[in-house]
């Protein structure tokens, strides 16, 4: 939503431009190029390798699967497999010395089993069955896996290894449903390769050898880990929700040598260098996948203006895991296949819809259209316009989740990136990291360029009712907060999971249920508790032109919940 006049006359001819490039272009269609502003159709690419129906299927299907089970045989992190499940295996008594340092190891961390350990990496159950469209989740066996989602047992140098995927943070659990491409609400990733590469510290491959029985193959594979994990760094997050992979990669990068492959030197990781992230913070939630089709710059900043995002996630995420970029550039030349079967499952992703958890009673079609007017005139300049079931010309024909339904997007063909006065702490950290990124043999190869941005990315508002809680850093709970003038906005809230449908949301406000409403149980969680007023949590903002004018607000208590009741119908 665009704070002047200006803006919003900036916005249009954007919008009018982008929409005669895509209508006099060429009408044969080809891949994504994925170069810098590569005009794209304002109704997003859900397609752009141009596979045909069977292929894009296919191709969809394998990518879940690498979602689920981590394709990069050669990454940084892995752990040797039956070494890590001997450690978690049963408390049989303390027989030997090294018994009994296991099992007080185990306790004083709180680990007592793997599901513990995944626990810590914050991961979740599979569901009882695959499921299917928005809920399909292919299990990597015959039956619900005994592990959760994001647990690999991959095939890595020395022999079988245990390491984590992308589910890790890009799969999420909706009021007893899975979904892949929703956030996990909780990830916890950055802090589990932090608390691990603490831990590499004080275990050297002869103890890890005598805890585990590891015979010599498994003993290696932990010394190679133990190697990698000296050029590893990042900073915890602010609050759990958040995540602080933009640290994570920066930092890490600061500790290996600059030059076009990152080398890797132990004098680089003994006097890392300076950068801005080692002294402030840039916290952001994961997102969420079904976006990803309407952008042609992709983070919550829009920094990442050219390649394909999937390759550059994978790019990232192995410079946070260690890994020689020699190898992964080798790697990703022998795997195209995978990195187009990812692309395939990211870009075709779908959202899931409020009336799949709710009935139709709540909503009110006339309240609905109310909304969607107030929406056209004050927010669409920004987010994008939504066409309607009750905007077709047979809507007497049409049953309520008809009229209700979505029938086209509209978003930009050219992704804005705007600044609405929101925290700029996360924007502001990519000045760590665009330079060594830019200067890398491996995104010079593959096209990613990266340009720091002032603002966000203003996200089409596709599945926006799931999305809670709002803004890049989590800084405000509910669709009610977002509508209301940020010195008004709640300070302070306590969070929990999304799981029963009455206790854990706020289906009015659209998001947490705050106060008393909220459930007593997530108070007892250290970790459950959000403040605004710690810096990076600011939920300031998207205030003067958007939802007041000349300081006063816009929009009535019933204009707000018209408002939602749109919004969640998108």
């Amino acid at each position: 939503m665009f704070q002047n006049r200006t803006m919003r006359n900036r916005a249009l001819t954007v919008i009018l431009a982008g929409g005669l490039l895509v209508y006099f272009g060429s009408a044969a269609r080809a891949e994504s190029t994925w170069l810098e502003n590569e005009t794209i159709d304002p109704q997003g690419r859900s397609n752009p390798l141009q596979l045909s129906e069977v292929q894009l299927a296919s191709a969809t299907e394998q990518g879940l699967r690498h979602a689920l089970v981590y394709p990069v045989t050669i990454t940084g992190e892995a752990l040797p497999l039956n070494a890590a499940l001997r450690f978690f295996k049963p408390d049989g008594g303390a027989k030997t010395i090294i018994d009994l340092l296991q099992n007080f190891f185990k306790r004083a961390i709180r680990l007592e089993s793997f599901s513990d350990f995944e626990r810590l990496v914050g991961l979740i159950d599979y569901p009882e069955s695959e499921g299917q469209g928005v809920y399909r989740v292919p299990m990597p066996e015959a039956t619900k896996p005994w592990y959760r989602m994001g647990t690999s047992f991959i095939a890595a140098p020395g022999g079988q290894a245990l390491t984590f995927s992308c589910a890790t943070c890009h799969a999420g659990e909706l009021f007893g449903k899975r979904v892949i491409g929703l956030t996990n609400r909780f990830p916890r990733a950055n802090e589990f390769f932090l608390s691990g590469r603490a831990a590499t510290r004080f275990i050297s491959p002869e103890i890890f050898k005598r805890a585990t029985s590891s015979d010599s193959s498994e003993t290696e594979m932990y010394s190679r880990l133990r190697d990698n994990a000296q050029y590893i760094d990042g900073r915890m997050p602010l609050v759990r929700g958040l995540d602080t992979s933009l640290a994570h990669v920066a930092l890490s990068l600061a500790r290996r040598a600059a030059d076009g492959v990152a080398s890797k030197d132990p004098a680089n990781y003994r006097k890392p260098r300076d950068t801005l992230l080692h002294h402030q913070p840039a916290d952001s939630k994961p997102a969420v996948w079904w976006n990803v089709k309407f952008k042609n710059k992709w983070l919550l900043d829009g920094s990442v203006v050219a390649g394909n995002p999937i390759f550059t996630n994978i790019l990232w995420n192995e410079i946070g895991r260690g890994t020689d970029l020699s190898q992964l550039s080798e790697w990703m030349s022998k795997n195209d296949d995978t990195i187009r079967a990812l692309t395939a499952a990211v870009f075709s992703a779908q959202a899931p819809e409020f009336l799949d958890f709710f009935t139709e009673d709540h909503f009110q079609v006339e309240k609905v259209e109310q909304g969607q007017r107030l929406f056209s005139e004050n927010c669409a300049f920004c987010h994008g316009n939504y066409v309607k079931g009750f905007q077709r010309s047979d809507r007497s024909e049409l049953s309520k989740r008809e009229l209700l339904r979505t029938v086209r997007v509209e978003y930009h063909s050219n992704t804005p990136v705007v600044n609405v006065g929101t925290d700029p702490l996360r924007a502001q950290g990519m000045k760590s990291l665009a330079e060594p990124l830019n200067r890398l043999d491996i995104s010079k190869r593959s096209g990613i360029v990266v340009k720091v941005q002032n603002g966000y990315v203003p996200p089409p508002l596709v599945g926006i009712w799931a999305r809670w809680p709002y803004m890049h850093n989590n800084s405000i709970p509910s669709l009610c907060a977002v509508l209301t003038p940020s010195a008004q906005r709640p300070v302070q809230w306590d969070v929990g999971e999304a799981r029963a449908t009455q206790s854990d949301f706020d289906s009015k406000c659209n998001g947490y249920p705050l106060g008393e409403k909220a459930p007593k149980t997530w108070k007892l969680n250290r970790w459950g508790h959000f403040d605004t007023r710690r810096v990076g949590l600011g939920n300031q903002g998207h205030d003067e032109g958007i939802i007041t004018d000349n300081g006063r607000e816009k929009f009535s208590p019933e204009q707000k919940s018209s408002l939602i009741q749109f919004l969640q119908t998108l």
